[in-house]
Order: C-alpha cells, then sequence, then structure tokens
C-alpha cells in the first residue's frame, strides 16, 4: 500500500468530474473469483477492481541501464531495464491481462559488463530504420487532445466529433480522422480572416469567462456585449469579412509539391490546371493526392471520349463525361440559364466507359423511363439508374417520393407498369431490420389490460416485457421459475403499473348525458381546488 491515501486531481482545468463511469460502491469489495460472475461481466469488474487496488498501491521503483559500445568510428548502444519493486504493477499493467507475467516481459536484463569489456562480436546486421509521421486523430486521441488543451466538456465531446464528420470535414478511415479538401478550405479562411476564434485557447478563455459568470465573478451582459458587438467583435468581424473574402480565392487550394490548383465547387473538389481541368473521386483526401495522382486524372479526362456522336432523333451532340460519382453520358450543352440542366444518365459500374458507342448511350439517355401513373394513386412511376443501382421512383406529389431498387430478372429498360406496381406493394425492406423476436416463455396477460406479459433473451441478459415496460429477470432467477405474480411485481417497480380500461361508453342518450354533465362537475371542482391550492401558496410565499 501507499504510505498514506493517494488523492488524484484533474488533469485538465474545468474537468466535469461528474462524468464518471463506474465506481465501487457499498463497504465491502469482494475480490473478483469472490464475486460469482461469469463472462464479460467478469472482465468488467475484474479490471475495475484492478485500477482500483492499483490506484492506492506504492510507486514502482525501476533500474534503467544503459550500455555504449565504441568500435573504431561506429557507436552501438543497449538499454535493459530492471524492476527492483513492482509496486502497483503488481495489480494491474495497462492492456494486459496477467500483471505478473506483464512485469517480466517488461524486465529486459542485460549481461554483466564493467568498463574496459571487449565483448565478441558474433554477426552485425545494418537494419534500415525510416521515421513515421504523427499518427493521425482518432476518436479517443482527438477527445485527449480536447481534454487537454481545456476545450469543450465530456457531455459535448461526441457532438463536436460528429459535426465534423457530418459536415464533411473529416473521413473516418481504419477509425483515423482524415481531412478532406473542404476541411483545408474551411481552416484557411478562418485562419487568414477569423484568426482569433480558430485559435486553440479561444474555446478555453470562453469556457473560463462562462464559468465565471456562472458564480458571479462576471457580468453576462457586458461579457456578451464585448463578444459580439466589440471593436473586435463577432458583428465587426463578419462584416469585414464579406468585404475582404474572395470567393474564388476561398475556394482555392494550394499544395507544395502540386502544380494545379484545386477548388471547391458547387459538385464537389476538382483540379484546374493548364493541362485541363478534371473532378476528384469522392473518397479521395488530400492525403492521397500526389502530382501523379493528378496526372492520372486529367489523362483519364483527356482519354474518355469526349463526344461519342449526335441524337439520331434530335441531332444534339453526345458525350462521355467523367463526375464525382462516377462516369456518365449527357445529351446537349449547358444553356444560358443555369437551372435548365441538360440530361445526364449514369454509365452502370459493371460497363466499362471506354466501351461505351453511341448506340449504347442513346438507350442510356432513354433513363429515367416514364411508366405511367399508378392505377390506384395517380401517382407518377418512373425507372433510372442511380448512384446506388436501377430503382422504380414513385412520386405521390407535393414531394411525397419513395425509392425501391430494382433487382435482377427486372430490368430498367424493360420493366412493365404493372409489375412496378407490384414491387411496390411489397414490404419495403428496413436496413438493419430484423425478425419478430420470440419469446423464451409467456407468463400469460395482463389483469388490467390483458396485454401478454413474456420472457425475452436480451444482450445483456433476459428480461421480462409488458408493452413498452422492460424489467430484468433478477440474478438467481431461472426462465422457468418466475411466476406471472413474480413477473407483475418486477414490472410495476420499474413504473410498469397499467391504468385500468375505462367502463364501456353507455348506449343511451340519458347515461351519456349524466356521464358529461359528472365529468364537467369534476373539472370544476378540480379548478377550484387548484385555484385555492394556488392562492394558499401565493399567500405563504409572500409572507415568508
Amino acid at each position: 500500500l501507499s504510505p498514506k491515501p493517494r488523492q488524484y486531481s484533474t488533469k485538465a482545468k474545468g474537468a466535469q468530474e461528474a462524468h464518471e463511469a463506474i465506481r465501487p460502491a457499498g463497504s465491502s469489495f469482494r475480490t473478483p473469483r469472490a464475486t460469482g460472475l461469469s463472462d464479460e461481466k467478469l472482465k468488467l469488474y475484474d479490471l475495475i477492481w484492478k485500477r482500483t487496488v492499483a490506484s492506492q498501491m506504492a510507486d514502482a521503483r525501476q533500474t534503467q541501464l544503459s550500455v555504449d559500445l565504441q568500435v573504431e568510428n561506429a557507436g552501438f548502444r543497449s538499454s535493459g531495464k530492471r524492476i527492483d519493486f513492482p509496486g502497483y504493477l503488481r495489480a494491474y499493467v495497462e492492456g494486459s491481462d496477467d500483471p505478473n507475467a506483464a512485469i517480466e516481459d517488461q524486465e529486459i536484463i542485460l549481461p554483466a559488463l564493467v568498463k574496459g569489456d571487449h565483448p565478441d562480436c558474433k554477426k552485425l546486421d545494418a537494419l534500415d530504420h525510416f521515421t513515421q509521421p504523427p499518427a493521425r486523430y482518432t476518436e479517443a486521441s482527438l477527445v485527449k487532445m480536447l481534454e487537454s488543451e481545456g476545450i469543450g466538456r465530456p457531455s459535448t465531446y461526441a457532438s463536436i466529433i460528429s459535426t465534423i464528420i457530418d459536415r464533411g470535414y473529416a473521413q473516418l478511415q481504419s477509425n483515423a480522422l482524415v481531412p478532406t479538401f473542404t476541411a483545408f478550405a474551411v481552416t484557411a479562411l478562418l485562419e487568414k480572416h477569423f484568426q482569433d476564434l480558430v485559435d486553440p485557447h479561444f474555446t478555453a478563455r470562453m469556457e473560463q469567462s462562462l464559468d465565471d459568470i456562472s458564480t458571479g465573478a462576471t457580468q453576462w451582459l457586458p461579457y456578451l456585449e464585448k463578444f459580439y458587438f466589440g471593436d473586435t467583435g463577432l458583428d465587426n468581424l463578419v462584416k469585414q469579412g464579406f468585404d475582404n473574402i474572395d470567393g474564388k480565392v476561398a475556394r482555392t487550394i494550394e499544395f507544395d509539391d502540386i502544380e494545379a490548383k484545386i477548388r471547391i465547387g458547387k459538385f464537389g473538389p476538382y483540379i484546374e490546371s493548364e493541362f485541363g481541368n478534371a473532378s476528384i473521386p469522392e473518397g479521395l483526401t488530400p492525403a492521397d493526392l500526389a502530382p501523379e495522382t493528378v496526372e492520372m486524372l486529367i489523362e483519364k479526362k483527356k482519354s474518355t471520349p469526349d463526344i461519342l456522336g449526335h441524337h439520331p432523333e434530335t441531332g444534339e451532340p453526345i458525350y462521355a463525361k467523367e463526375g464525382r460519382y462516377g462516369p456518365y453520358v449527357q445529351l446537349g450543352d449547358q444553356g444560358e440559364d443555369p437551372k435548365i440542366k441538360p440530361r445526364i444518365s449514369s454509365i452502370p459500374k459493371e460497363m466499362n466507359p471506354a466501351d461505351v458507342t453511341l448506340e449504347i448511350a442513346v438507350e442510356l439517355l432513354k433513363l429515367p423511363r416514364s411508366l405511367g401513373v399508378h392505377p390506384e394513386t395517380g401517382g407518377k412511376l418512373q425507372t433510372n439508374v442511380g448512384r446506388f443501382g436501377p430503382y422504380i421512383l414513385y412520386d405521390r406529389g407535393k414531394g411525397d417520393k419513395e425509392y425501391r431498387s430494382l433487382k435482377a430478372p427486372d430490368d430498367v429498360y424493360t420493366v412493365t407498369l404493372e409489375r412496378a406496381v407490384a414491387i411496390l406493394a411489397e414490404p419495403k425492406a428496413v436496413r438493419g431490420a430484423r425478425g419478430k423476436k420470440e419469446p423464451l416463455r409467456t407468463l400469460g396477460n395482463h389483469p388490467d389490460d390483458n396485454e401478454p406479459i413474456a420472457i425475452f433473451a436480451g444482450p445483456y441478459g433476459n428480461y421480462i416485457k409488458h408493452g413498452k415496460t422492460n424489467a430484468g429477470v433478477p440474478e438467481g432467477e431461472t426462465v422457468e421459475g418466475i411466476s406471472l405474480e413474480t413477473a407483475l411485481s418486477l414490472l410495476v417497480a420499474k413504473g410498469g403499473a397499467v391504468k385500468k380500461t375505462t367502463a364501456k361508453k353507455t348506449t343511451t342518450a340519458k347515461k351519456a348525458t349524466a356521464t358529461k354533465a359528472k365529468t364537467t362537475t369534476a373539472k370544476k371542482t378540480t379548478t377550484a381546488k387548484t385555484t385555492t391550492t394556488a392562492r394558499k401558496t401565493t399567500t405563504k410565499s409572500k409572507t415568508s
């Protein structure tokens, strides 16, 4: 044990210690073996037990050893470590379930050497060592950084990360947060025109000010007036920004090793160079962009046949193009009105863009293909090929649309109106939905509402279900041993009491009138009682 009880303070100023997870409670702290737990519950309890006990144990004492060997003009170093007193390591070693084995693995015992010894070199290997770049932020390491900088609170970390991803500032790749082109452009804009607001210490200072307001050390109104209407306040900064910010420059990203410019357009980032322009495929991040990648994208754009020919009926030119979401064909040119778009159709993923001929393009441009109207609702039906494959669009009007995927053998070019209506009549599959859960045992019906009470298996153990109320099966109880009475008491303890059903509506007019009169009288009485109570409360408050 430590010579005296150990106290731990927060690492970051302003950290909310109320956001704790699990801690020991009660008067005794049983060892994991004495709990009778198993599987995940035992592992969790074992982790809590080890960390709690280790927090009150003495420090470990270690001896670090270092040996330098000099051979002519080459120097070698060997480091070792000996654990003299394990201390808290006997109870807990991070990342290991067996502290004793981990202690042995941590020790590196060097042979006994004295100054002047001449070791015998039997083999010499030359090994390459490359310095690795700093690791990208993960959600966990980003939270750790925010905590150390005093930015945010534990209750806001999840929303901060969610905002970064939802707004397209970062992509999750193998648990790493990889910044996007949008993130580069937005960051450059903010650093140039709103430098104070993106200072890492800005949020920490603001939260300190808000803490001072909450304790009464600072007045809130003067603080907000200065923050918003001050000389360097937000209002003035935004007004200056609108006058000084050049939209084209703000949407441009320049890299030191890439001659081409990257611009953020309406439909995503694209490359602009003297050799031509090319869209950047979705999912390609700045980390993946190299001079070779830029050259490949521009060459791919050039090698794609631009004009395939002219439409046999309208005479308009048909182009094969590469877009953000893949290759597509386009009928005609963009007119002066930007709201009127030329007709386009995606090239299916299984088709090589280089193999698309004029005849194939004409067939593709038949999409979207109108099937007619729904015989019952009058809604419009059409087929098309989208980003995720062929589909049916059911437009009921006023923005009410429904999409259904088309699967083989149904074909987007040949499916009929009758077949489309039949597909829409089928139940829509819900992503991630599961079938109806079967109960382990049905106990009977609830005496109040006659709804069934049953026992189900859940991820955290068996539970009793009645309507929307769930109650866990107590430890030691079996599925077969629980009676209906026991289940009712457990549901009541969870707040699952059911109001008794109201009496059936009377059929005669007299009974209905009498019921209405009674209800009105009851309401008046309740109102009167409430008013009296309110008056009494007011009088008592004034007297106080």
